[in-house]
């Protein structure tokens, strides 16, 4: 089964890995953002070359370029020239979530729901083949983690989410649904668990991840895919609710104060 490192490193290795499709200057800085984001690339790390970015992601040097200047005038990286230079991750939390939120409003309700199907296609259909092929190593890991988990910040309770999904994607023992599994992580993890900021939700992905050790233990595949795939619905749910809160803070905003007296 894989550790702390070894999730790490294949997680670096997906971020890093070649854009699907055209490779869009746009691609590019999403997908580095969602990983600064995420907490894959931390907070002072150096980032591949410019040059270097561009042959991992199968992109050309000037899409690599646009990439990190967009990157820039969000601050989420910063360049230094000389010996010692390149470019650094710089890590704001006040600025990664305005950048979540209006991630979360730029983005629509049968987006939102479109993200679920996909997530829940990947992280149910592992957890339903890990049902019938788990050993009871597997289950003392999974146990591990969610004993490990700390469901005292969002953060930890995020990475708690990530790595007992990750381990259900490796009892399954398929190469590609573990590969999903961290494309995922690293691309939309930090969007699609925004609901853990709350401690309620955090309480309740705990509820979720017995479920499925539960489920699993008994070999109840049908159960392991429904507790996962509901854990992700509600999820998204919640995403939906908050994106009608945001929306309508911001529409309560632009409206000017009325003078007072009430008069014209």
């Amino acid at each position: 089964m894989p550790q702390a490192t070894g999730r790490a490193d294949a997680t670096r290795a997906v971020v890093f890995s070649p854009l699907d499709g055209a490779g869009r200057a746009e691609l590019v800085e999403q997908r580095l953002t969602d990983a600064i984001v995420a907490g894959v690339l931390r907070d002072g790390e150096r980032l591949p070359s410019e040059s270097e970015l561009a042959r991992r992601l199968g992109v050309a040097v000037v899409t690599a370029r646009e990439a990190l200047v967009a990157l820039r005038e969000k601050g989420l990286v910063q360049t230094k020239r000389g010996r010692d230079g390149g470019s650094f991750v710089t890590h704001d939390r006040d600025a990664t979530s305005r950048m979540i939120d209006g991630r979360l409003r730029a983005l629509s309700r049968i987006e939102l729901r479109d993200l679920s199907l996909h997530y829940a296609a990947i992280a149910g259909m592992a957890a339903e083949v890990a049902a019938d092929r788990a050993s009871e190593d597997d289950l003392t890991s999974l146990v591990e983690i969610d004993a490990r988990a700390d469901l005292t910040t969002a953060g930890g309770a995020r990475r708690a989410v990530g790595r007992f999904q990750l381990e259900i994607a490796a009892v399954s023992q398929s190469p590609r649904l573990v590969h999903e599994e961290l494309r995922l992580q690293a691309e939309a993890g930090p969007l699609l668990w925004l609901c853990l900021r709350e401690q309620d939700s955090r309480d309740r992905s705990r509820i979720a991840r017995l479920e499925v050790i539960r489920a699993i233990r008994e070999v109840q595949p049908e159960a392991a895919r429904r507790a996962t795939t509901e854990h992700i619905a509600s999820a998204v749910e919640w995403l939906i609710d908050e994106k009608v809160r945001l929306e309508q803070a911001s529409a309560d905003a632009s409206v000017p104060d009325r003078p007072e007296g009430g008069g014209p």
